[in-house]
């Protein structure tokens, strides 16, 4: 029974996060807010990885996972990314659409992969956990970018994640049963360095997907 229900723990964790994540920018709080997004894409990487590994793969964990994935990294970074900076913006429907659009458009990327079938090995399209962790964490800068640039990295990630465009899929990636419990104490260790050094810990999760983001629009080519 609780191998059954560990996966979709660690998808309640990311929805969680994702709700956290709101409720802190709202508060004024963006470094709380993007960590929380962080959060929700590690346990998001996990609950997957976990249901293989015990083998307990089902349909409403699937389903369960792609509506926590459309709060935690479609509406939070975009509430993030609104709150920081684009309701200031002039004229004000240049900042509404680029808040709207990011996870509508994470909302079809999300919809399209759960019916059609992914050619192995690539995702098909940005996956929205790359996207919204991007959005998030780059709107901690927004003071070394000029307003519409920021809107246009928002535009690009919207239309990347419905693009037809090859990413690298890790998801076949094996952990064994024996295994899972040491990936969890990294995620442990992962989670402490984000106490002592998170701007560190920050500038080099953005560095590492900005380089996954753009690494697909070279494979394109």
């Amino acid at each position: 029974m609780i191998n059954k229900s560990l996966p979709n723990l660690f998808t309640i964790g990311n929805l969680c996060m994702g709700m956290l994540a709101i409720l802190f920018i709202f508060n004024n709080k963006p470094e709380l807010a993007a960590f929380m997004v962080i959060l929700a894409m590690i346990t998001d990487g996990l609950d997957g990885k976990i249901a293989r590994a015990l083998n307990v793969q089902s349909d409403f964990g699937r389903e369960l996972d792609s509506l926590s994935d459309v709060i935690s990294f479609g509406v939070a970074p975009a509430f993030i990314m609104y709150v920081v900076l684009f309701q200031d913006i002039q004229p004000t429907i240049v900042g509404l659409f680029a808040t709207a659009i990011f996870p509508i458009c994470g909302a079809v990327r999300l919809a399209r992969f759960n019916v059609v079938e992914s050619q192995p090995g690539y995702f098909i399209g940005l996956p929205i956990p790359a996207a919204g962790a991007i959005l998030s964490t780059i709107a901690l800068f927004e003071a070394e970018f000029k307003p519409m640039v920021l809107v246009i990295i928002t535009l690009l990630l919207s239309v990347l994640m419905v693009s037809n465009i090859k990413y690298p899929n890790f998801k076949n990636i094996h952990i064994s049963r024996k295994h899972i419990w040491l990936l969890l104490l990294c995620i442990v260790l992962l989670l402490l360095s984000f106490l002592y050094f998170p701007e560190q810990c920050i500038m080099v999760i953005l560095a590492v997907l900005c380089f996954y983001a753009l690494y697909g629009l070279k494979k394109k080519k």
